[in-house]
């Protein structure tokens, strides 16, 4: 029998959650058009500074519900809508994979706003990935008044369950697909 190495290990535990599905079923896609709203609603509701950016911006992505966990190893799940100027024009199956100290499982909301046409459209062409130099934003209010665009986006989380410690080194990777028409 073959030794596994290290690195082939961490490698396949690393790129197995990227692997998972990148679309959605009809019932899911029904399920975000009836919890997207209410989670704007929520971000609303925790920062009532955050309605400038939902005016303003070029796109939006609303994900409702981000499942995340980890022991050393870790990933998540979410999937949401996209919006370009208030309008619906896809969904996004967004995925992450980590590795490093971290322990536990916890379930978010976030929203990724896009500054321009320019990142709006990097998105839409699903190369957009988290990079370590863009830090998402815990809502609360008063938040949004001072923050800023790093790298075209601006991302916003809010918690909905669970806990999560982690110091960890990963990034979410986004798969949009454009609504059929």
């Amino acid at each position: 029998m073959k030794p596994i190495h290290l690195s082939a290990l961490i490698s396949a535990l690393l790129f197995t959650p990227v692997c998972l599905a990148d679309d959605i079923s009809k019932d899911e896609y029904k399920k975000l058009q009836e919890e997207v709203p209410t989670t704007i609603a929520n971000f609303k509701s925790t920062d009532s500074t955050i309605g400038t950016f939902f005016e303003k911006s070029a796109g939006y992505a609303v994900l409702p519900r981000i499942a995340k966990g980890g022991f050393i190893v870790g990933g998540a799940r979410g999937t949401g809508l996209v919006y370009e100027k208030g309008k619906l024009i896809g969904h996004v199956v967004m995925s992450q994979a980590s590795i490093g100290a971290q322990i536990g499982g916890q379930s978010f909301s976030e929203v990724i706003f896009f500054e321009n046409a320019d990142a709006l459209k990097t998105f839409q062409n699903s190369e957009f990935t988290m990079s370590a130099q863009v830090g998402a934003v815990a809502a609360s209010e008063g938040v949004a008044k001072n923050a800023k665009y790093q790298q075209g986006v601006a991302i916003f989380t809010l918690a909905r369950t669970g806990l999560m410690a982690e110091a960890s080194v990963g990034g979410q990777k986004f798969k949009f697909t454009p609504t059929k028409e």
